[in-house]
């Protein structure tokens, strides 16, 4: 592992009821665990290039903007903190990133620009206000999704590895 994956990675904790035992951690669960940071990652990007865009619009008020910050903010908190609970074998915490991550998560990401393109009358009009800020968006946002499909099937293939 890497000196950076090392200090990412949690270590493993000891043995509690209904975590895996102390056996070691395979490494579909390490690819699992650093596409979830990727994908963490990818999405606070996104929501600081998202929040820069809408500041600089001179009559932006700020107080509407917090509560839908706070929503992110909670939320990438838990999933990191579900994730930190997946690697060490907890079985619910699989689950619930397969399909808080896998299912919601991933139609959230999808949604915006599955609908630009069905709404698109042409080609033309898919690229019309592109801005070198909406490519920067659409990279965090295309690392995002890329993560979160490596992250499902690498936790989806190291089933022995929790307990039931």
């Amino acid at each position: 592992m890497t000196e950076l994956g090392a200090r990412i990675m949690p270590h493993r904790a000891p043995a509690t009821p209904g975590v895996a035992s102390n056996h070691s951690r395979p490494q579909a669960i390490s690819v699992a665990f650093l596409a979830i940071i990727v994908a963490l990652l990818a999405g606070v990007c996104e929501t600081l290039m998202r929040l820069a865009a809408l500041l600089e619009q001179p009559d932006v008020q700020v107080g509407p903007l917090l509560p839908g910050l706070a929503v992110r903010v909670a939320i990438y908190t838990a999933v990191y903190l579900i994730a930190v609970r997946m690697t060490a074998g907890a079985g619910w915490a699989r689950t619930v990133l397969v399909l808080g991550l896998g299912i919601i998560g991933l139609a959230s990401l999808l949604i915006e620009p599955v609908t630009a393109v069905v709404d698109a009358d042409s080609l033309a009009a898919l690229t019309d206000g592109v801005t070198p800020g909406s490519v920067v968006i659409g990279f965090f946002r295309a690392v995002h999704v890329v993560a979160v499909l490596v992250a499902v099937p690498a936790m989806l293939s190291a089933r022995n590895y929790f307990r039931r």
